[in-house]
């Protein structure tokens, strides 16, 4: 037993922390790291001991029993750093207890064991597996996993589609370089392994947190891909609040962590959080492909409605900048999802792509884009019937297309207009459009009060001509709303629908939303 247990101090994952519990009263703790760091330093130093010895001539045929011992001795050296290594995890109560636990809920995964196991954050390739889609899928997926739109290909011949394919072989290569080489990198930076480690004292201080004074669970899910998704789940529903019963989906940017990331602004209201990673984010596999991503989103909603008991009518999806892809696929895919809101998001990745790019590269970024990464946000997000409410920053430096100065370029503008016209076709036409760009131009609240009151806008009548068209006709988008109304009316109503859809934020794109800011999207 003595020697088993050794074996799996030896072996076992690293201990970062143990967080403080109701159980425990002490505030913090750290395994002992010495020989783990002797470890280390063994490890990496080994290239440059061979060097060593290569260069006093040490390495070569004549000499092959002298440096046979050399090694030998090296490799001894090794294994005395691994023996005590585990023997002072073995000497640590406080990893033998962590090991105990780790091995007691690996054979019996249940809520006691769990709860146990919450109190140590360790690597989470060890963490037992809490969920996974094949549970509860019943669904034929398409090859990689759920389904995604796709951009339409165009129409040709047998001869001339073999044609095309030979001369668009090079580009064809060309983007798979890109996008697997430093594309994929450019676009989520937060799945780079270096800036992981940067942030990991941030990240773990911030894990700490959520366990601490919000009592998140941490669990591992699996997706239909294989990969595995690190997720946090803070539940409220015992508080007794109306706001509890609700549970906010929270899907983070492309360097954004659930442990310092957007969820921090619903728990701040009250409301259960479920929070999770990119693949390649944290302690989530994989890569942040599309596909990647829709799996990762639908294993995390399956999870919230299967094992965490809300129905989709209770869950609002939350999601800042890059996450509005996974966020626009979620409520695409599962439309019964109460509500929506987009926080300094985007339209298209496309316009975003080629703003970075040389001109001269317009034809390989766009084939690259809608190859690889086609974040076609407004196309899913038209898909969905419920409510929406779009948050656009004013000096968002990020998702425009000239600059922070210009908010005509704002892509949220694009996003804006992309669902009015799909809504409410009747009511936006070239006049209602250039009405709406105009208040889209207003860079603060007075100038915008100032362009909606220039139109005299009555928001008493419009909201009793949608609520009448609500009451006699089919509810469903797109609505004929507007098709006998004068051009005054259409203004008018297109300004009111653009006030109820996007709320203006007046600061930068990485600013941390107040919760003052979040709130229910309008819903007639």
């Amino acid at each position: 037993m003595a020697g088993w247990m050794l074996l799996r101090c030896l072996f076992g994952p690293n201990l970062q922390r143990i967080h403080r519990s109701p159980d425990q009263t002490r505030t913090d703790g750290r395994t002992p790291r010495r020989a783990s760091v002797l470890w280390s330093l063994s490890y990496y130093s080994s290239p440059l001991l061979l060097c060593y010895l290569y260069r006093k001539g040490y390495i070569c045929s004549s000499k092959l029993v002298p440096i046979g011992q050399y090694v030998g001795t090296a490799l001894v050296c090794l294994l005395g750093v691994a023996y005590l290594r585990g023997w002072g995890r073995w000497r640590n109560p406080e990893y033998l207890q962590f090991i105990t636990i780790l091995e007691e809920t690996r054979r019996n995964n249940t809520p006691s064991n769990k709860k146990k196991l919450a109190c140590f954050d360790f690597d989470f390739k060890h963490w037992p597996v809490d969920f996974s889609w094949k549970e509860v899928s019943s669904l034929k997926l398409s090859k990689g996993g759920v389904s995604l739109l796709r951009p339409e290909s165009k129409h040709r011949g047998a001869a001339d589609s073999v044609l095309n394919s030979v001369r668009t072989l090079p580009c064809h290569i060309l983007s798979y370089l890109i996008v697997h080489s430093f594309g994929r990198r450019m676009l989520y930076p937060g799945s780079v392994g270096l800036l992981q480690k940067a942030m990991r004292p941030m990240l773990q201080q911030g894990q700490a947190r959520l366990v601490e004074e919000f009592e998140g669970q941490r669990n591992k899910l699996v997706a239909c891909d294989g990969n595995e998704i690190d997720t946090m789940f803070v539940d409220r529903r015992k508080d007794g609040g109306q706001a509890g019963k609700t549970l906010v989906i929270c899907c983070e940017g492309n360097a954004g962590f659930y442990e310092v990331g957007c969820m921090n602004t619903p728990l701040e209201g009250g409301y259960s959080v479920l929070g999770w990673n990119h693949p390649g984010f944290g302690g989530s596999t994989g890569v942040p492909f599309p596909q990647n991503e829709a799996n990762a989103m639908d294993v995390v909603i399956q999870f919230a409605v299967h094992k965490l008991g809300f129905q989709l009518s209770d869950i609002i999806v939350y999601a800042w900048s890059i996450g509005g892809f996974t966020a626009s696929w979620a409520v695409m895919s599962y439309p019964e999802i109460r509500a929506l809101v987009l926080d300094a998001s985007f339209d298209d990745l496309l316009p975003l792509a080629l703003k970075v790019m040389p001109d001269s590269w317009r034809p390989l970024v766009t084939h690259t884009v809608r190859q690889y990464m086609n974040l076609n946000n407004a196309e899913q997000l038209c898909k969905y019937q419920g409510p929406v409410l779009l948050i656009r920053r004013t000096k968002d430096e990020i998702i425009t297309t000239t600059g922070p100065e210009d908010i005509t370029s704002n892509r949220g503008n694009d996003l804006l207009l992309k669902l009015l016209q799909y809504r409410y076709p009747k009511v936006m036409t070239e006049d209602a459009i250039r009405a709406v760009r105009q208040w889209l131009a207003a860079g603060t609240q007075i100038e915008e009060e100032s362009v909606y009151m220039g139109y005299e806008v009555d928001d008493d009548w419009c909201l009793s001509v949608l609520q009448s068209y609500q009451t006699d006709r089919e509810t469903l988008f797109p609505w004929s709303v507007g098709e006998d109304m004068t051009l005054e009316g259409r203004r008018q109503l297109a300004l009111f629908l653009a006030r109820k859809y996007m709320r203006n934020f007046e600061t930068t794109h990485c600013t941390p939303l107040p919760i003052s800011e979040f709130r229910p999207p309008w819903k007639l």
